[in-house]
Parts: C-alpha cells; structure tokens; sequence
C-alpha cells in the first residue's frame, strides 16, 4: 500500500525557482520575510490550486526582492496566506496555518490544550442568535471528568455571558486557561439558565481515540461497536487490538461510531478499511488527484492506496516504528454512525468501502470534505527534517494538496447522506436525550442496532422533530481541526 511521498522527489519539482534565495538585491531581510517565502514556496510547489491563483505562478516574481518587498505589502503571515488561497470560503474551504507547530504535532497525536469537555454549539430553536452548548463526552483523566462534567450536559453561559452567535469564539477559545461554564435546563431548545456552574481549566491531555468497544448479542448476530474520534497514526496498534477482540468474538456485524470523527492520517483509514475486509487485499482502495506539478515529477503508482494485510509505519527519516499483521474480519458489509462532524479520512473510509461491501449510514450528513493535506515546514526541502529547519519561527501550513475518491472515482463534495447517498437511516442526536455512548440508551447506537436486527428503519417522520443548526464543535478549535493528511518519508 502506497501512503508516503518520497522527500527526494521533491528536488525534482524544486527546480522551477530560476532565482537564488541569497541574492536579496539590497533588501534586507527579516523573519517575516523568510516566513512569507516559505509560505509561498510551499503552495507553489504542492496547493491543489496552485495554476488558478495568478500570485502563485512560477514566473510571478523576477528575483527574491521582488518577492519580499510585494509581500511586505500584507500585515502578516496569515494575511498572505489567506490571500493566496483559491477563493476561500467555497473552494478551499480547509487549508490553514499554524504558528506553532509543535502544537500541531501534539494535536495529529490526539494531544491537546483542553479541559476535557468535547462540545459542540447550537443555534437556539426561538431563531435568535443564543447559542447553547451540549457536552458530546468527557475526555478520561480531565479537569471536566473531575468536575462530574457528563454527557448530555446542557451549557448556554461562560463566564456569566449569554453565548451568541457573535461571541462564543472569544468566549471558549480566547487564551485564557480557565473558564466559568453555567449550565441550563434544555427547554425543548432554547434553554433557560439554572444556578449549577463549575470551573474548568485546560491542561494538555492526550486523548485515545479507540474509545469504546463492545460487542452486543442481538439472537443469531453478533454485532461488534467501536466508537471511533480520531484517525491517530500513533494509535493504530490500538484500533488493530479493538479488531482482534472482535475476531476473537466472531462477530458477524460491525457498528463504526464516526459521529464525532474528524478525520486524520489517510494511512490509517486505509487501514481501517483492511481490518473490515480482508478479502482485497492488494486490491485499489483510493485515489488521489494532485497538482500537475506534483503528477509531472511522480510515478503514476504514487497517487493509488490498496487495500493491505500489514501495518508498516515508519517516522519522518524512514525508522519503522510499527509493524504487525492487520486483524481483518472479511465482513461484506458494514454500519457507521455519522454526523456533520463526521469527515476527510471518516469519508474516506465510508466512501472506499461502499465500492466493495455494502455499507449503511445511521445518522446525519457528513461533512462533504473530500480533500487532504500535508504539514510543510520552512526548511530547505519543507519538512521538518530537511536542511536549514528555520530555527527562528514555528510556522508550519496545512495547505490542501489532494482530492481523494473511491476506486470508482466518486466523491462526495456536499457530504454521504444516510438513506440517500447511501441506504441507511437520517437521525439527528436528541440534546435532551444523547444517552450515554455504547449503551442502548444512545438513542443513534439503539437505532442502528434495530436496524441491523429487523431491518426496519422506523417512521422517519416521527425521528426529528427540529433540524438545529449546529454551528460549531471544540475540536474544531484544536490544530489538527477535521484534517486528512499524508505523510512523507525519507
């Protein structure tokens, strides 16, 4: 299976330069512009869009003077970034920076700045701009699991301030390490404050993303659930050992929680879809579409993922780290749980394995993120390990690189709808009623399990009965964000 873009390769498509760096023509160079350089170098030679943004042609600047002084003409690296992706907002919809990049590091590691209570916002049902909060789950060994924060927890107030549509973004994810959560009574969906609040503080926890496994009897099946939040690589000897347990259980059915997923290492999705299966081995799982930059330099095998029986993982200068038999079930179909929190490598998955086995959707939309990225650093070759790492700064990108399909050469750009895209059954999570995760009380888990069992889908119109408007989530807010990436090797 191909998953890694070979570091030297990229010398090859190094050489449309015609200039030298070190040749400044009387400008005197600062950070900023070794920083605005990088950025540009960076999505010249691998952004998706790179032939559609006139500012990132090969022959745009005549020498680096050139170069420096028209970015000097931006108040910061983040504005020329933000300038030079192609028509944020609707086309690039995902590509971001960091000025830090050991923060990203930390968070593709599922470590994060955080105080346990993974969230998401919605819009009040009385159509004014009030926000409220639901707690989707606590992180294990937080400050919020300390704190008798739980599932299900109702939030509409930090800090003694009303959450609204204008402010919860300096509300939640200011600086500050600390902050008052005043918690309500739901009030069928637009809450009304009660006198309960607690006092959280964040610390950087690493959360495990194999969070639950169970396997349920249900008469002649036996129905394997993983709740699964982050496509980790460092994690996948864990996801690997969740499929032995339920090889070791014959199960017969299997359930794939993705509602709160989003996304990550496109290696291990597709490793994810091997433990499923088995019976591809060797066979096309995905596609990738990059730049014609990016094509003209690489063999044309280096776009294709296959299916594997092996995890083979190894760090940036080529040292395995991870290698063991993949534990594979040979399953012909498969359930997952989504919502609009599901995406990249979640559809990845979903998407590549709906070409081979039957799959089924319980739950909400997905995202509609059929895109990917790498992390580029300022170095002479743009990753870490590469010569002349600029020691002065800790900027790092995450620029879209690759769009991404099944073998059959589908994606799904406006998300995989349960029942439509997909067979499978539209279900929205109840604020007032979320249950709690891997039991039968989780009204999607109850659901999907009925479904597996008798096949009856239910009467959808008695399954929602408002379609809130879900405006935001804390993981969002982490570095990492709903990424889809790949990795390079030496």
């Amino acid at each position: 299976m191909k998953r890694f873009f070979t570091i030297s390769v990229l010398t090859i498509i190094f050489l449309f330069t015609s200039c030298e760096k070190t040749k400044t023509y009387g400008v005197d160079v600062n950070v900023n512009d070794e920083i605005n350089y990088f950025i540009w170098k960076g999505l010249n030679t691998f952004y998706l869009w790179q032939q559609d943004v006139p500012d990132l042609a090969d022959k745009r600047f005549a020498n680096f003077a050139d170069l420096y002084l028209y970015f000097r003409g931006y108040s910061s690296p983040e504005d020329v970034f933000e300038n030079l992706r192609y028509e944020p907002g609707t086309i690039d919809r995902f590509s971001w920076i960091v000025n830090d990049y050991v923060a990203l590091e930390n968070s593709f590691q599922g470590i994060n700045l955080s105080n346990g209570m993974e969230f998401g916002l919605v819009k009040y049902k009385n159509e004014s701009d009030n926000v409220f909060g639901y707690v989707r789950y606590v992180v294990a060994n937080s400050d919020a699991e300390s704190k008798g924060v739980s599932r299900g927890n109702i939030f509409n107030s930090i800090d003694g301030t009303q959450l609204t549509l204008t402010n919860y973004q300096s509300l939640l994810f200011n600086d500050n390490n600390s902050y008052t959560v005043g918690f309500a009574a739901y009030n069928n969906g637009s809450p009304n404050s009660n006198s309960n609040a607690v006092l959280l503080t964040k610390e950087e926890i690493q959360e495990n993303p194999v969070a639950i496994t169970k396997v349920f009897t249900e008469g002649t099946k036996k129905i394997g659930y993983l709740l699964y939040n982050q496509f980790a690589k460092n994690y996948d000897s864990q996801l690997n050992a969740a499929f032995s347990n339920f090889k070791s259980e014959g199960i017969n059915e299997l359930v794939i929680d993705l509602r709160y997923n989003g996304g990550g290492s496109v290696s291990t999705a597709t490793y994810l879809g091997s433990m499923v299966t088995g019976q591809f081995n060797g066979a096309l799982y995905s596609q990738e579409i990059w730049n014609d930059k990016v094509k003209s330099a690489l063999p044309e095998e280096r776009f294709l993922n296959y299916f594997t029986d092996e995890i083979r993982n190894t760090d940036s200068q080529g040292n395995l780290i991870l290698q063991e038999t993949i534990n594979s079930l040979g399953l012909d179909n498969v359930y997952f749980i989504t919502t609009n929190s599901s995406a990249s490598a979640s559809e990845l998955v979903i998407n590549s394995l709906s070409s081979h086995i039957d799959v089924q959707l319980v739950g909400k939309t997905t995202r509609g993120k059929q895109v990917g990225s790498i992390t580029l650093y300022d170095s002479d070759n743009l990753q870490k390990s590469g010569s002349n790492l600029n020691s002065k700064h800790k900027y790092a990108m995450q620029p879209l690189v690759l769009e991404i399909s099944n073998k059959d050469n589908k994606n799904y750009p406006d998300g995989i709808i349960p029942g439509n895209t997909l067979p499978g059954i539209e279900l929205g999570e109840d604020y007032n009623n979320l249950g709690v995760l891997g039991e039968r009380s989780d009204p999607l888990l109850d659901r999907t399990l009925v479904y597996i069992t008798t096949g009856s889908k239910g009467n959808q119109k008695t399954i929602v009965s408002h379609d809130f408007n879900e405006v935001y989530n804390s993981k969002l807010a982490t570095p990492a964000k709903d990424y889809m990436f790949i990795e390079f090797k030496k």
